[in-house]
């Protein structure tokens, strides 16, 4: 038996209000993933990138941090004089970097980015083919994990089994 003092207010919470409690407590968690910490200076390379797919030359900047753990990619910019996909690359940036600084390995952006496929058709561009614009900023992207030592090129020579060249 439960004794109740007088004065006590009893409320019936509902279904949704109780939904609501477990949402709040859920994005709590999410939010407190691991970030890492900014330094007030940071190395970076730009890149740019000239696109069959858009009008005007993008340029893209990433940056990238040297801790105990490594090299990490930081942050990515992208900017052009094409202002009616301003928004689109505000939200690239936004994301990608948002991945980059809380992700161990952010590699598989790449695999994202190159699996987005233009409505209109791939080009070819440098005897490489690309399914979108997207794909385009994944190669910038591997490239730069390649400049700045992050991921290792493989050998275009192809092996044998035992490791000797073919």
């Amino acid at each position: 038996m439960i004794k109740i003092k007088d004065g006590t207010l009893i409320l019936e919470s509902s279904e949704e209000q109780r939904t609501e409690v477990k949402k709040k407590d859920q994005s709590i968690s999410i939010s407190s993933i691991s970030r890492i910490h900014r330094p007030e200076v940071i190395d970076a390379k730009v890149y740019k990138l000239k696109s069959l797919f858009v009008k005007y030359s993008v340029f893209i900047t990433l940056s990238y941090v040297k801790d105990n753990s490594g090299i990490r990619p930081m942050e990515i910019f992208i900017n052009s004089k094409d202002l009616t996909r301003a928004p689109e690359y505000v939200m690239l940036t936004r994301l990608i970097s948002a991945v980059f600084q809380r992700s161990d390995d952010p590699r598989f952006v790449l695999e994202e980015l190159q699996g987005i496929f233009d409505p209109n058709g791939g080009k070819f561009k440098d005897g490489k083919y690309y399914h979108s614009f997207y794909a385009e900023i994944a190669d910038v992207i591997e490239r730069f994990l390649f400049d700045v030592g992050i991921m290792e090129q493989l050998d275009a020579r192809p092996q044998r089994d035992d490791g000797t060249p073919a």
